[in-house]
């Protein structure tokens, strides 16, 4: 709930038609944002690629309001990337896009979950760790912008 408006949101898979309101979600939630080429390159391109859309509906209006991705390399899932909308923070939406991505890898037949996220992001450190992701490992000078490291981490068992 927002305001006075009750949302209702739906998870749903990205298509291509999607792909300029994910972008702007991924604008305003990383200081170096994938270009929209790169999105439509996972999308058209990349067969690995599966990624999903939080829709928020309300009062009859539907906004995309964030995004996962992940590759399926056989029986593994990478996380490529989760990002929620600003004013749509710490309600609940990054656990269920998580849960969602689990859901469909088990699906398509992987048997765990990797990711690589930054020290400094708190707030997704806790939502992994909460998950049953734990730290495996370390890529040095992995963000460009920043060269920042970033942890590598696993879930073994989805």
């Amino acid at each position: 709930m927002k305001g006075e408006n009750m949302e209702e949101f739906l998870i749903r898979r990205m298509v291509v038609d999607d792909i300029d309101a994910v972008h702007a979600v991924e604008c305003q939630s990383f200081l170096t944002p994938w270009s929209r080429t790169a999105f439509e390159e996972e999308m058209i391109y990349n067969e690995l690629a599966r990624y999903l859309v939080v829709v928020a509906n309300c009062e009859g209006l539907s906004k995309i309001v964030g995004y996962a991705g992940m590759w399926i390399i056989v029986d593994e899932a990478h996380v490529t990337n989760i990002a929620i909308s600003p004013g749509h923070r710490r309600c609940g939406l990054g656990h269920r896009l998580l849960e969602e991505l689990i859901k469909q890898a088990k699906c398509q037949g992987a048997n765990c979950m990797t990711l690589e996220v930054r020290p400094s992001n708190i707030v997704a450190r806790r939502l992994y760790e909460r998950r049953g992701f734990v730290e495996r490992g370390i890529r040095p000078n992995y963000y460009t912008d920043t060269q920042e490291d970033a942890l590598i981490m696993w879930l073994d068992k989805l």
